[in-house]
């Protein structure tokens, strides 16, 4: 595979980082020192788990309320699913399955299609936090100037220098986020792998606690 096939990003994905990171990143008052980068990246990340989390218990819940108002009708086979948030990690009730109906006029097969789609966004959210832990090489909870460079060139994005770097990593993580762009992703944690990154044991407890 040569370098430039490996940097290829999918069409709305680099539509969407065009938009999202241009090539000079204005440096406000709150761009983190080259310390703070991870715990910033990492911690947008986190965010948005919690967020994709609550969205997909609350399809979840939908999807087994209107199921059930369906098999008291009809007997059917359970939706096949995988592997499904009974509470929100925020801590916030999940929704009111009498919201159900008007969550989604649609009804089952409305719910089913959001499951599906919120249960994608949660993966791809876990998959980049994934990918932001692999970066910090020794798990330090920093990224070095070395690990920033490679993680912003697994996405070919220029590493001119620590200005930016926080807005670049946040901005490509929501535009990848909002296209799916899992490929994408999975070709940048390829390319850092190449480089003798690895998931670390250490990683896998904080991605466990994440995901939990």
């Amino acid at each position: 595979m040569t370098t430039d096939s490996r940097f290829a990003i999918a069409p709305r994905v680099a539509a969407l980082l065009m938009l999202s990171c241009p090539g000079h990143v204005p440096v406000s008052a709150a761009e983190p020192p080259i310390g703070d980068v991870f715990a910033s990246f990492t911690g947008h990340i986190r965010q948005q788990i919690q967020s994709d989390k609550q969205r997909f218990v609350e399809a979840d819940v939908c999807t087994q309320w209107f199921y059930q108002q369906h098999r008291k009708k009809t007997p059917a086979t359970p939706p096949a699913q995988g592997v499904a948030y009974r509470r929100a990690a925020s801590g916030r009730p999940a929704l009111d399955a009498a919201q159900c109906p008007t969550r989604y006029p649609g009804g089952l097969e409305a719910a089913r299609l959001d499951f599906s789609r919120t249960q994608s966004s949660l993966a791809l959210s876990l998959t980049f936090y994934e990918f932001a832990l692999v970066g910090d090489a020794n798990d330090d909870g920093r990224y070095s100037p070395a690990e920033l460079k490679d993680i912003m060139g697994s996405f070919g994005l220029a590493s001119d220098g620590l200005p930016g770097s926080a807005a670049r990593l946040t901005a490509t993580f929501d535009a990848l986020h909002e296209a799916g762009g899992m490929d994408s992703l999975m070709t940048s944690m390829g390319i850092l792998y190449d480089k003798g990154y690895r998931f670390t044991a250490s990683d896998r407890d904080e991605l466990t606690r994440i995901a939990g």
